[in-house]
């Protein structure tokens, strides 16, 4: 169960409840809007709950960020009580890594939904790069969204997502189409908030994508990329990480963050 008026509420939703198509894309574009990606918890030690219960509280009623498997846990709940056809899968992260790093684990959740017959890949959680609309899942098709251009090219049994950047096609993640149950990704979500050698256990990021920009905070690096612009950086003291996480992000920094804030304003890794 979900409660759909509050997470409508949440991310300013006041549209049909229907399994249509447009509803799904308006949905996925309204998500990463509203609600931020960050996973601060895992630099306090408190681990991520995934449990529905635990994921309702914190993003729906608390005001809180989440990283893949608290938003599309989330967001999977909701299309299925809109009606909608929901699988879950897992993908292998590429993203910012070098093309000669090793196959890294599946410990990042996608969707595939599917909308007036047609099977879409849906992801509201994966920070910068977050998709704002659905992808046809339809390998090597160029499908341009409001923020950037995908596509998704064929490796081995897999099925790779590809941004267009700056460089040229960037990749990711390898998506396994082999669905997933809840305990496979109880597994991944121990793995991302505990082990000693996630990137989440050691630095400090935010992510928020609204109609005009995205925004990116890493360490004290603020990365803001305006729709149809060049991307602009700002190098941020403790002070303004705080002011922004409120501001930008939507967040209310606890006193408990501030030992956070304060090593990663010398930009580095929190541990």
């Amino acid at each position: 169960m979900i409660d759909l008026d509050a997470y409508f509420a949440r991310i300013g939703y006041t549209g049909p409840r229907a399994p249509t198509f447009q509803v799904l894309r308006t949905l996925h574009a309204l998500h990463p809007a509203a609600i931020p990606f960050e996973a601060i918890d895992c630099l306090l030690d408190r681990g991520i709950d995934i449990s529905p219960e635990a994921v309702d509280a914190k993003l729906i009623r608390g005001g809180r960020g989440g990283y893949c498997f608290e938003h599309n846990g989330l967001f999977r709940r909701v299309l299925e009580a809109l009606g909608f056809e929901v699988e879950g899968l897992a993908a292998r992260v590429r993203w910012n890594m070098p093309p000669d790093v090793p196959p890294q684990p599946r410990t990042h959740m996608v969707l595939r939904v599917v909308a007036e017959g047609e099977p879409w890949i849906v992801d509201v959680g994966f920070g910068g790069c977050v998709l704002t609309a659905p992808l046809r899942l339809q390998p090597g098709l160029e499908q341009m969204t409001d923020h950037d251009s995908y596509r998704l090219t064929p490796v081995g049994e897999d099925l790779r997502l590809e941004v267009l950047r700056e460089p040229g096609w960037v990749p990711a993640y390898d998506i396994s189409l082999s669905p997933c149950v809840f305990r496979d990704y109880e597994m991944a979500n121990w793995f991302t908030s505990t082990h000693p050698t996630s990137h989440f256990r050691k630095n400090l990021l935010a992510a928020r994508t609204t109609p005009e920009a995205r925004y990116g905070l890493l360490f004290n690096q603020l990365t803001i990329r305006p729709v149809g612009g060049a991307p602009q950086k700002t190098t941020l003291d403790a002070a303004g990480i705080e002011t922004t996480l409120r501001k930008v992000f939507g967040l209310s920094p606890e006193p408990s963050w501030r030992s956070i804030i304060a090593a990663a304003a010398e930009g580095q890794p929190v541990r």
